[in-house]
């Protein structure tokens, strides 16, 4: 290492030979001055070996590797991403993804990127090859489908060229329109009663209105009716809710369900609602417990069935079955022999706030969230539900549970002798 500094060493030589004539000038002998010129040697070598240190050399890192831009690593990286994405030169598609060929057309590679994507903002925003990129998204309605919505974005390539990539915001969108619907439905519902009972206290307010015993007892009649109507409202509301909350946590005790249907029958049976004098049970029998929430599936009998009581026709039977389904599940139904519901709203039934025929079920008194809960409910127990109906013949609903384990079922008895831990 000394070497890479040689100019120290010629110096430091250089002063070792003035020393040697100094000392030979002086009389000393030929022999030690030429031991103290190697010596001298020795030690500035040594000493520019271990001492001298070169300059730590700067190292930079090494650069980037190149981005590939042949065509076969395009097709690589489009073809990895799984929405939609084309590659776009010069005003036509270059490329496209399995993605992308399967919402437009396998045709579209080679062709007009506007009638690709057959869309006027889209058409605005990738007309002419040097149109400019905008960094904002747009939205497009319709591609692929009536109802479908994409979020289109446009990136620079080198080249000139331009990647397309469309994004499904169908869901959210779905999503958003149900929560505004659901807002506006609630506030409507609540409303409605609200401004019945305000008007009527209004009324009686007033001294020749309110002086008339007649007047006033069928305003608070009314009133009393509105007042329930929005407590059953705000209730299911509060039902609906805690059953979302609770979604994801699957229930675990075995609920005799044969056992549940008498206790619901009995309740209905003996209510102020004659109709309850219509309801036939028919319980195979040694029909397995069920994995479930005993009382959420307590308000899902009391929904179905009082349904059945609202909508079929009186005097006709209303026909509750328990039986052993498919597999380890247990099947659940009550059917009616009403009026029935067209096929076309079927789809719709279990949706919040949606009514066949709005007016007659509010006049029953009905939420129209009676079906939205009994879904939720099903989904929590992770099971399902089916309605199906034949106008003038009546509706049945079916519903198919998983039976609990037999674990299940001895922590259930183990809980009905000791009692609830605490």
């Amino acid at each position: 290492m000394s070497l890479d500094h040689p100019l120290r060493i010629v110096l430091a030589t250089g002063v070792l030979l003035i020393a040697i004539f100094a000392a030979l000038v002086a009389g000393a002998p030929v022999l030690s001055a030429i031991a103290f010129f190697v010596g001298g040697l020795i030690v500035v070598v040594l000493f520019g070996v271990n001492t001298i240190t070169p300059p730590t050399p700067i190292r930079r890192p090494p650069p980037p590797p190149a981005v590939a831009t042949n065509g076969a690593d395009i097709d690589s990286f489009v073809e990895a991403i799984g929405e939609p994405v084309l590659v776009v030169s010069e005003g036509r598609v270059m490329r496209a993804n399995q993605a992308a060929r399967k919402l437009l057309g396998a045709h579209i590679v080679g062709e007009d990127v506007r009638l690709a994507i057959r869309h006027p903002a889209a058409a605005e925003r990738l007309a002419g090859a040097a149109a400019s990129v905008d960094a904002n998204s747009i939205e497009l309605v319709g591609v692929g489908g009536r109802e479908q919505r994409w979020e289109m974005r446009v990136s620079p390539l080198a080249g000139g060229r331009r990647i397309v990539h469309l994004i499904d915001r169908t869901s959210s969108h779905a999503a958003e329109k149900m929560r505004v619907d659901f807002v506006a439905n609630a506030s409507h519902e609540l409303r409605t009663p609200l401004a019945a009972i305000l008007g009527f206290i209004e009324t009686l307010g007033d001294d020749k209105a309110g002086g008339d015993k007649e007047v006033r007892e069928r305003f608070l009649k009314v009133m009393d009716g509105e007042a329930r109507r929005m407590q059953r409202l705000v209730e299911d509301l509060m039902s609906l809710s805690r059953i979302e909350a609770e979604k994801y946590r699957v229930p675990d005790a075995a609920v005799d369900l044969a056992m549940l249907i008498d206790e619901v029958h009995g309740v209905l049976h003996d209510g102020p609602n004659k109709r309850g004098h219509d309801i036939v049970v028919a319980l195979e029998d040694e029909v397995p417990f069920v994995a479930g929430d005993r009382i959420q599936l307590s308000q899902l009998m009391h929904n179905i069935v009082g349904n059945a009581m609202k909508y079929g026709r009186p005097g006709t039977p209303i026909t509750i079955k328990l039986k052993r389904g498919q597999g380890t599940m247990v099947k659940l139904s009550v059917a009616d022999e009403g009026e029935g519901i067209p096929a076309e709203h079927l789809p719709r039934l279990t949706e919040r706030f949606y009514r066949v025929d709005s007016g007659r079920s509010r006049a029953m008194g009905g939420t129209g969230l009676g079906l939205a809960i009994v879904k939720h409910i099903v989904e929590r127990h992770r099971g399902r539900l089916d309605i199906a109906s034949t106008v003038g013949k009546g509706t049945t609903v079916t519903i198919a549970l998983p039976a609990a384990s037999p674990a299940t079922k001895e922590k259930a008895a183990l809980s009905e002798q000791t009692g609830p831990l605490s």
